[in-house]
Order: C-alpha cells, then sequence, then structure tokens
C-alpha cells in the first residue's frame, strides 16, 4: 500500500461524517492527487491561482471540487472563475464584488467563505466582527447575486500550545454563530467552518470544524521543485 493511500485511509477513518476533508494538494504532483481521487477523495484544495489553474487543466476530465483555500488578489480571480467549486479567503467585499463579477460572466454561482483573522501573527489575513458586518449590511453585498456565502474560515496560530489554538478555533466558532444568527439565520446553506490543518485538525473538529485542510500528512512534506 502506497503511503498516500495509507495516510488518507488512516485520516478518513478517523474524520466524523459531517466533516469534510479539503486534501491540500500544492506543491504534489497530480499523480498523488490522482491516487487519492481513486480513493474517492473528491475535494481537493490549493493556496495559488497559478498552480490550481494547471492542475485543473490536466485533471480537467475528473469530477474533481477545486477549493482556492490560499490568499487571492482581485486580479487573479478571472482564471478560476470558470470552474473554482469554494473560495475560502474572502478578506474584503472589493474581493467579493469581483468574484461575483467574474461569477455573472461564467453563469454560475461560486461558493464562498469568509476569512477571519484569528490568530496572533500579523501575517495572517482576515476580517475582524467589525468588518464582516459592514460587508453583510452594506447596499453593495445586496446587490451580490452570483456568490453565495457558505460559513466561515480561519487559521489558528502556529504553535504547539494547545490552548492558544483551542481558544482561537472557540474564537471563530463563535464568529460564525454570531454572523449565522445576524445575517443568515434563514439561510441553510451557511453552514461552514473550515479551520483545522495538518497539525491542528484534531483541535479544530472538537470546537467546531465541518471542514479541515489537510495536506502533509496525507502527502507527505511539501515538494518546491515541481
Amino acid at each position: 500500500m502506497s503511503f498516500v493511500k495509507e495516510n488518507i485511509l488512516e485520516l478518513k477513518s478517523k474524520l466524523p461524517k459531517h466533516v469534510t476533508l479539503v486534501a491540500v494538494s500544492k506543491t504534489h504532483p497530480v499523480s498523488m492527487i490522482k491516487e487519492a481521487y481513486d480513493l474517492g477523495q473528491k475535494v481537493f484544495g490549493e493556496n495559488k491561482v497559478q498552480e490550481l489553474v494547471a492542475k485543473y487543466e490536466e485533471l480537467k476530465d475528473l469530477d474533481i471540487k477545486w477549493h482556492l483555500i490560499g490568499h487571492l488578489q482581485r486580479n487573479k480571480v478571472k482564471y478560476i472563475a470558470e470552474f473554482v467549486d469554494m473560495i475560502h479567503s474572502v478578506d474584503s467585499l472589493k474581493l467579493l464584488k469581483e468574484i461575483n463579477k467574474q461569477a455573472i460572466a461564467h453563469k454560475r454561482v461560486i461558493k464562498c467563505l469568509l476569512q477571519f483573522h484569528i490568530a496572533s501573527e500579523e501575517t495572517k489575513f482576515g476580517l475582524d466582527y467589525d468588518e464582516a458586518a459592514a460587508i453583510l449590511s452594506s447596499d453593495e453585498y445586496k446587490n451580490i447575486t452570483n456568490v453565495e456565502i457558505v460559513g466561515v474560515m480561519g487559521m489558528a496560530t502556529f504553535t504547539d500550545d494547545r490552548e492558544v489554538v483551542e481558544r482561537e478555533f472557540v474564537n471563530l466558532s463563535n464568529m460564525y454563530k454570531k454572523i449565522k444568527t445576524e445575517f443568515f439565520l434563514d439561510q441553510a446553506g451557511f453552514k461552514e467552518i473550515s479551520m483545522g490543518m495538518s497539525s491542528d485538525w484534531d483541535i479544530a473538529i472538537e470546537k467546531g470544524s465541518t471542514m479541515v485542510r489537510v495536506g502533509s500528512i496525507i502527502f507527505g512534506n511539501r515538494n518546491y521543485n515541481i
């Protein structure tokens, strides 16, 4: 049994049924993606638009759901709008409007998550509650027709301190509940909390995650030479 097969089967055996596994394939070859796909994994995440487009083109005959999980610049939305299933990293109204514009051009609705800043590191992107509320209350947001916001996303601090990670995940879960209550109470589609990666997915699920973004414990360490 290959290590990808062994790793993915072991991980899936531990995940609750309500949790979606986003297999993060960044820097890994399409041969590994195919291997995971053949085991029934259909959802894959990429950080960079250029790599996502290249892999989509190579694997477009497969019914893969591609998620863009990294920071997204507005001028690159057009390259993925035709096929991306979900964008995890919406952190501004301007980005939301550009996604909507490109979704209209391709006559489709694109699912998105609002990214919140929950970590102590300043390098991480994301909204705070007031910024998110301002977006969702705006007339410009109300005129958006081809984007469906289906939940929230966040990244915890990269630390071995479990208490810090737990606290940050609880903060995101609470943010989800507040946003759900105030803006999406009658919308069943708003149901996702994307949090948890290879180092902390188990804590994330314990704190309410419905979607974990896991790469290295499936595919091994990132390969930056491809």
